[in-house]
């Protein structure tokens, strides 16, 4: 089998080998030295000396010149090495090291100023810098709006405690992720400017998205800062229904009142009138048709005016354990299980705080109430049995206090519709309720949510207030 002939390697021109800087310095010495060496040779050899003593004086002379020409070689690479170790740290961003002999009556102690020089400068920008790149994270960190940071390939690369606080996770565990991951596309994909709706735990929020551009490592990268409109919206909201109620109410109760009265004289004068009596009794019918839904209207009307004007909180003192056990006690369809969480007490107004929790409280018991069978089981095994029915429980930390309230009814059909005001699935009801609490949550500086279980069928109340009073002005 014969062998494939092998390509010939392109030919490159050879550099030629230069001799290092050390030796070069020797040998322009012994070059520099060499007519002298060579004149006091031929002037020994000329002496009428023994021939051990000239060999002897002639390698004297040369130890001499190599003595000089290491000494020379020493004078003239170590400044520079050292200026090259100076240099080499600074490139490895180590300001520590300095040239020694820096002085100005030479050429090599003027580089060795400028050197010296260039490392202080470089030292004190890298100080400016870590003091401006923490003062920018301790900012961030302090920012309360959620912060975060996306490479162009959509991966996390920053992002603020508010940031942790809003998706409930780690910013270890959610560095790198993709913002399809951990719930934020919508925040890249969204027109900047504009309010968004982000799906991210329980949250129920708005939020006014702003989004920029800045490069890091000369890599672009996405800003992303949220803000929290949700109360702002909602009191725009509630501003314009309660002027609504406020005009619809005057004008329906100016014209109920009469109407009621109306219908209760005709029926008074109906009774004492001898007519037919099947055209009585169709008389009467009509007009206490007319004076109940007169009636049913205007307490309807009275329970939106509530609504609308409710005054502002009135704070005190109150136990939390005890107002929840008496407010527990009066739902008594069913049995409210109380699990007692540590003893509190904290600023509020306990007959708005006792409202709200009649609402919240009666809402779970109706919901548990519409599952089959639900009422004779519930009444025989409510806290001791395995089903529940209704659960209250809370706990505390340095700052606030979480209040939950468990059933085990159908759960939330449509649970964005839940704090709209008007908005009811009870057959009788007003869809005054949750908003009412809420409402009252927000006075005192808190909130509310409502979201079905994730452990079973039902539905989880979830009211945050302040340990100390942050009342805010009711509309």
């Amino acid at each position: 089998m014969g062998s494939s002939p092998v390509s010939p390697k392109p030919n490159r021109p050879r550099k030629r080998a230069r001799l290092l800087y050390e030796n070069r310095i020797s040998l322009y010495s012994f070059f520099v030295a060499l007519p002298g060496l060579l004149v006091s040779t031929v002037l020994t050899w000329m002496q009428p000396w023994s021939v051990g003593s000239r060999i002897s004086l002639t390698v004297a002379e040369l130890f001499a010149w190599w003595l000089l020409a290491l000494a020379l070689q020493e004078q003239t690479t170590r400044p520079l090495q050292t200026l090259a170790n100076v240099i080499g740290s600074l490139r490895d961003e180590d300001y520590s090291f300095r040239a020694r002999n820096a002085t100005a009556e030479d050429a090599l102690g003027e580089l060795s100023l400028e050197v010296n020089a260039l490392a202080d400068m470089l030292s004190g920008q890298k100080i400016r810098t870590i003091e401006a790149t923490a003062l920018l994270q301790r900012v961030v960190d302090e920012i309360d709006a959620p912060l975060f940071a996306f490479d162009p390939a959509t991966e996390l690369r920053l992002v603020n405690p508010a940031g942790e606080h809003l998706l409930r996770q780690n910013r270890t565990r959610m560095m790198g992720r993709k913002a399809a991951e951990i719930g934020l596309q919508e925040c890249l994909k969204a027109t900047n400017e504009t309010v968004v709706e982000l799906n991210v735990g329980e949250s129920q929020a708005r939020w006014l998205l702003r989004r920029s551009s800045f490069r890091q490592n000369g890599v672009p990268h996405t800003l992303v800062v949220l803000s929290d409109v949700s109360r702002a919206l909602r009191e725009e909201e509630r501003k314009a229904w309660q002027r609504l109620i406020r005009v619809l109410g005057h004008e329906l109760s100016n014209s109920l009142a009469p109407i009621k009265s109306i219908a209760g004289s005709l029926n008074s004068r109906v009774q004492m009138t001898s007519i037919d009596p099947e055209v009585r009794s169709d008389l009467q019918r009509g007009l206490e048709i007319i004076e109940t839904r007169s009636a049913s209207l205007q307490r309807f009307l009275e329970a939106y005016r509530k609504l609308a004007q409710m005054p502002k909180p009135h704070l005190k003192d109150v136990p939390l354990a005890p107002l929840v056990s008496r407010v527990a006690a009066l739902e008594t369809r069913l049995k409210v299980c109380v699990r007692e969480g540590p003893n509190i007490v904290f600023l509020a107004d306990p007959d708005q705080l006792e409202q709200m929790l009649i609402n919240l409280i009666r809402n779970a018991a109706d919901a548990v109430l519409e599952t089959t069978g639900a009422t004779s089981k519930h009444i025989k095994e409510g806290c001791n049995g395995n089903t529940d029915g209704v659960v209250v429980r809370w706990d505390v930390d340095a700052y606030q206090i979480i209040l939950g309230i468990e059933d085990e009814g159908p759960g939330l059909l449509n649970p964005s519709n839940v704090f709209t005001p008007f908005y009811t699935t009870k057959p009788n009801g007003s869809g005054v309720g949750l908003v009412l609490c809420r409402q009252i949550a927000e006075a005192h500086g808190g909130a509310i949510e409502i979201a079905n279980r994730r452990d079973g069928p039902g539905c989880l109340v979830k009211v945050v207030l302040p340990r100390l009073a942050v009342m805010t002005s009711p509309s």
